[in-house]
């Protein structure tokens, strides 16, 4: 390899709304329909000579990582730094992946363009049974409508434009590995209803309207992520679940005007980007 260095890349968060999963021979072709907002706390990853995998200094294995990191043919250390929970609904996995691809490449001088970096992180997370759509949703930014599944050769988006405030609170993990390798029929059939419902009013209060009925009828919404979003509704707030995870985000003032001490960040735009080295 030449000009071996360091880099690093920020990835923003993703929350996801509803999804519908689609599975292909190719893991390129594997992925979901659905919606979510990408959010201004995100991970910054950086990329150096190295071997070792960290979480906000802890050693960790993160399998989509080791994925991106043998497409791309590099031995590397990634070091990643994020205030978002893990396993939460955040795609903390998609944005390691995705920032590893966008990082390793730069710092190894890989020549790969970016759709193709996706991809591989893409492909990287389907492999991994860690997400099917975070990594399209990240690299792409704002509130994204993911129309067919699949990484960029394969999947369509398109979006919703917004921008403002967004809080969220988290109460635990959510297996993603284990709701994706269940059955999905009733699931997927939920979503599919909520994306038709989505771009038929493609607005942000439909798609907090939809997905709050989605994680109903997918029988993923636990009793306490419930009892918060009737708490925010019952005050006038918007506010969902985020998908996989025990937690309930808002627009706007939305959980704070309930009465709860969430996290607060913005709708991100522009989506996953190198960062300057210092």
């Amino acid at each position: 390899m030449t000009n071996e260095r360091q880099a690093r890349a920020f990835v923003p968060g993703h929350v996801t709304g509803f999804f519908s999963t689609h599975r292909a021979a190719d893991p390129a072709a594997t992925g979901s329909t659905g919606a979510g907002i990408a959010l201004g706390d995100g991970a910054r990853v950086t990329v150096e000579p190295g071997e070792d995998v960290r979480l906000n200094g802890a050693p960790v294995e993160m399998s989509p990582v080791r994925g991106v990191l043998a497409a791309l043919s590099i031995d590397a250390g990634v070091h990643i730094e994020t205030p978002l929970p893990v396993g939460a609904g955040f795609g903390v996995s998609g944005a390691a992946a995705l920032g590893t691809a966008l990082a390793g490449n730069q710092a190894f001088d890989c020549g790969r363009s970016l759709n193709d970096l996706i991809a591989v992180a893409h492909c990287a997370e389907v492999q991994a049974e860690t997400g099917l759509g975070d990594v399209v949703a990240q690299a792409a930014g704002g509130v994204s409508i993911r129309l067919a599944p699949g990484g960029p050769a394969h999947g369509d988006c398109d979006g919703i434009p917004a921008i403002g405030r967004i809080e969220y609170l988290s109460k635990g993990e959510l297996s993603t590995q284990e709701v994706l390798t269940s059955d999905t029929e009733t699931l997927s059939a939920a979503g599919e209803k909520a994306l038709s419902q989505l771009v038929d009013t493609p607005r942000l209060e439909t798609l907090l309207s939809v997905s709050r009925t989605f994680a109903r009828e997918s029988d993923l919404l636990g009793e306490e992520v419930a009892d918060i979003l009737e708490t925010v509704t019952s005050s006038g707030g918007d506010a969902a679940m985020a998908m996989l995870g025990r937690t309930a985000f808002a627009t706007g003032t939305g959980l704070s005007d309930a009465g709860f001490d969430p996290q607060v960040t913005q709708i991100h735009h522009g989506g996953a980007h190198l960062l300057p080295v210092k």
